[in-house]
C-alpha cells in the first residue's frame, strides 16, 4: 500500500487549496479514504472519511461546510478541497486507509494558513 499526498502551501486566512492522495498497492475502488491532520504539538486528528460503496461522506464538526472530501476510483485519487482556510488549519494533513486492523498512511502535506 502506499498512499502519496501532495498538493500542500502556504495559503492567506480564507483561501483556498486543494489536497490530492494517490493510491496504488491495492483496489482503491473498495476501500473507505480519509484525511487526517496534525499540528504541531498536538494529536492527528480525523478530518474527514469517504465511503467506498456510494461515496457517502463524513466531517469533523470543524470542517462541515468549509471542506470538501471527493475521490475518483478511476484514477485512484482522493481529494481534500479546503474553503476559508483559517489559520487553525495550519497542519500536516495526511491520507489514510484501512486493511481491518492495520492503518495505512501518507507521507503527509504541510499546509500552513498565514498573511
Amino acid at each position: 500500500v502506499q498512499l502519496v499526498e501532495s498538493g500542500g502551501g502556504l495559503v492567506q486566512p480564507g483561501g483556498s487549496l486543494r489536497l490530492s492522495c494517490l493510491a496504488s498497492g491495492f483496489t482503491f475502488s473498495t476501500r473507505d479514504m480519509s484525511w487526517y491532520r496534525q499540528a504541531p504539538g498536538k494529536e492527528r486528528e480525523w478530518v474527514a472519511t469517504i465511503r467506498s460503496a456510494g461515496g457517502s461522506t463524513n466531517y469533523a464538526d470543524s470542517m462541515k461546510g468549509r471542506f470538501t472530501i471527493s475521490r475518483d476510483n478511476a484514477k485512484n485519487t482522493v481529494f481534500l478541497q479546503m474553503n476559508s482556510l483559517k489559520p487553525e488549519d495550519t497542519s500536516v494533513y495526511y491520507c489514510n486507509t484501512r486493511y481491518g486492523f492495520v492503518s495505512y498512511w501518507g507521507q503527509g502535506t504541510q499546509v500552513t494558513v498565514s498573511s
